[in-house]
């Protein structure tokens, strides 16, 4: 049978529209437009890193630049119009699809209280009960304020003492929930404190879970194999897609079609026959240059931005500097629906500098004159994202 294909620049378009990259990034940046981008995006990595923004920031700012980082706190907070959990990480989700989580909260129950039993002994299970006590009766906490003793010996886990073990559990089953961040900090409450009532009383059998975690993933990705449904909500498993895709297929709800990698190699995947439909009338994304996060949902799976965009990345944290080809934290470079680089950059906030350290363009790209003013000008538009008033350039940053 001759499938259908995608070129590579075509497939490169389907998936940055699925990504909210192919428009120009305008948006209230706030309420209920910024929880619709939330939604369209399924989920916003959370990260700790802050040498510029914090990658969640970044990753909404990028599509949003009207977006500025209180708004993500009202909307999860205030609104509890998201909630914080696991997908393949740590990340905000809207709250509407927090009763598919109970399957997750499930599967985890019985693996996570074994493991963390032979981490801390019998202890751990009197803990899962002294914690949810102290919270019923006080109200929210974090990890600081639980316990006082650190385990025996390393765990692997950061040597949490039981305390703060049982409420990392009760939080990865869904008995807690994080109910808001001073900082970056974790407050944890009972999660009928902090869902929304229609969404923590809804209940879906595992078959509809299954279907619509399939069914919201193909939406998301544009395009995908069985495992990249799998791996974009961390939510059922490789074998549970298998068989949604075999079901979908001999339905004809979805279609198989040839995806053109960027060095020239086909590859198989699924998608809906309206994607298919109108791949080629998506015209051209927006030329502008773009700064994004390096958790950007359009880049994290670091096979599949190199597989489609030619793009190889990985984060350098913990590489030992000498050995380290790029900075250790280094932000990718969108120019339309190519990569075109990557830049090292801090906030200096005692300045309230930005300060570009280096910059690497890939290969095939030159980087001129006209370049360089275009990420002039995104770069200032980043400053009150960074919290500074000036960009400055070291002398030899053009690497």
């Amino acid at each position: 049978m001759n499938l259908p294909i995608l070129d590579n620049q075509t497939a490169r378009r389907v998936f940055l529209d699925a990504h909210a990259l192919m428009e120009r990034p305008i948006g209230p940046g706030r309420g209920a437009g910024l929880a619709q981008l939330i939604t369209r995006l399924g989920f916003v990595q959370v990260d700790s890193v802050n040498t510029m923004a914090r990658a969640h920031d970044l990753i909404l700012w990028s599509r949003q630049n009207a977006y500025r980082p209180d708004a993500l706190r009202a909307l999860n907070d205030r609104d509890r119009a998201t909630f914080e959990h696991w997908t393949h990480d740590a990340a905000v989700i809207p709250a509407e699809f927090f009763p598919y989580w109970r399957l997750r909260f499930a599967r985890d129950r019985d693996r996570l209280r074994a493991r963390w039993k032979n981490w801390h002994g019998a202890a751990f299970h009197a803990e899962i009960d002294t914690v949810l006590r102290r919270i019923n009766d006080h109200g929210a906490v974090h990890s600081a304020e639980i316990g006082e003793k650190r385990a025996e010996k390393s765990t692997g886990w950061w040597d949490w003492h039981p305390s703060k073990a049982a409420l990392e559990y009760l939080w990865r089953t869904g008995e807690l929930a994080i109910t808001r961040r001073e900082g970056f900090r974790k407050f944890y409450d009972l999660t009928e404190r902090v869902i929304p009532p229609e969404h923590l009383n809804a209940h879906i059998p595992e078959d509809g879970v299954i279907d619509w975690a399939c069914r919201s993933a193909l939406d998301r990705l544009g395009f995908a194999t069985p495992g990249e449904l799998v791996a974009f909500w961390a939510l059922i498993t490789p074998a549970e897609a298998k068989a949604w895709v075999d079901g979908a297929l001999k339905r004809g709800e979805i279609s198989e079609a040839m995806v053109v990698g960027a060095d020239g190699a086909p590859r198989g995947v699924v998608l809906w026959p309206r994607t298919l439909a109108r791949a080629h009338d998506l015209g051209d994304p927006t030329p502008r240059l773009r700064v994004l996060s390096p958790f950007d949902p359009a880049l994290r799976d670091r096979k599949r931005a190199e597989r489609l965009f030619g793009f190889s990345y990985r984060i350098e944290i913990f590489v030992p500097e000498a050995q380290r080809r790029y900075g250790y934290y280094v932000f990718p470079l969108m120019e339309g629906d190519r990569m075109v680089g990557r830049i090292d950059m801090r906030a200096d906030r005692e300045t309230s500098c930005l300060r570009v350290r280096a910059l690497w363009p890939e290969a095939s790209i030159s980087w001129g004159q006209g370049r360089q003013n275009r990420l002039a000008v995104e770069l200032h538009r980043l400053l009150p994202l960074a919290g500074c008033d000036s960009v400055a350039f070291a002398d030899d940053f053009l690497k």
